[in-house]
């Protein structure tokens, strides 16, 4: 039975002050990382954008087992409700797990995962900004996922474990993966020739591949999320404060 456990780490320090958090998930039975996402805020939105990107590059688990978090679940509030969380693992038929209120140690394969990327990959360092952090850890996940034995694994590298089970996920629906897109804080734009999206004058590269593509924007803070259907592109800092127009892009049927 596949099971993911989530949760939410901290420390990541950038070059202007900030303070940014990464969402981890590692594969409870091969200790693979399966998602290890730099975000400035742990919004609804940013966890679940790397939460669908992991669905979509892993396949979808049976089960997931996070910590009672608002960004998580809303089963405990005052007023019962679905987060997008939630409705995500629902959408794709994924039983979401609880551990019980206060007790951390239910997640130790995670907790301990956290313990090691703050020895190893945090302590003492400071990160230009948010995309080199990214592209940092991404490398640093990859030597941990291929490079390392664990002897609880009989010495075999989390990969090796991983690649052995992980035929049994389901691929992602990414229908079921697409959050609502319609809010005020989401624009779109055309993708151009050069594989340039624009927003307030600032230009970022989606690739020419997706000339002509019309992409959604998710606009937080200072930085935003470009998304293209359910596959999360990019995660940048805006260089201004410029007004951005809300204007949406045509896109063609089909």
């Amino acid at each position: 039975m596949e099971l993911w456990q989530m949760d939410v780490v901290g420390g990541v320090g950038l070059a202007d002050g900030a303070q940014a958090k990464i969402l981890t998930g590692i594969d409870d039975h091969s200790r693979f990382i399966v998602c290890a996402g730099v975000m400035l805020r742990a919004t609804s939105r940013a966890v679940c954008g790397f939460f669908a990107e992991a669905m979509r590059v892993h396949g979808v688990p049976q089960e997931i087992l996070t910590d009672n978090g608002k960004v998580f679940t809303g089963r405990f509030g005052r007023h019962r409700t679905e987060v997008l969380f939630d409705r995500i693992c629902r959408e794709n038929g994924i039983d979401h797990l609880l551990t019980a209120p206060r007790s951390p140690t239910t997640t130790g394969k995670i907790e301990r995962f956290h313990r090691t990327l703050r020895q190893e990959f945090l302590t003492g360092r400071v990160f230009a900004d948010l995309a080199h952090a990214q592209a940092e850890l991404d490398a640093w996940i990859a030597s941990y996922n291929t490079q390392r034995p664990h002897q609880a694994l009989g010495m075999a590298t989390p990969a090796e474990r991983f690649v052995t089970t992980a035929g049994a996920g389901r691929p992602a629906d990414d229908a079921a993966l697409i959050a609502d897109k319609t809010g005020d804080e989401w624009i779109s734009r055309k993708v151009v020739a050069n594989g340039i999206v624009t927003v307030a004058w600032q230009q970022v590269s989606v690739g020419k591949h997706r000339a002509g593509r019309v992409v959604d924007i998710h606009l937080d803070g200072p930085t935003m999320q470009i998304w293209d259907g359910a596959e999360l592109l990019k995660t940048v800092l805006r260089d201004n404060a410029k007004e951005v127009r809300k204007k949406k892009a045509a896109r063609k049927a089909g």
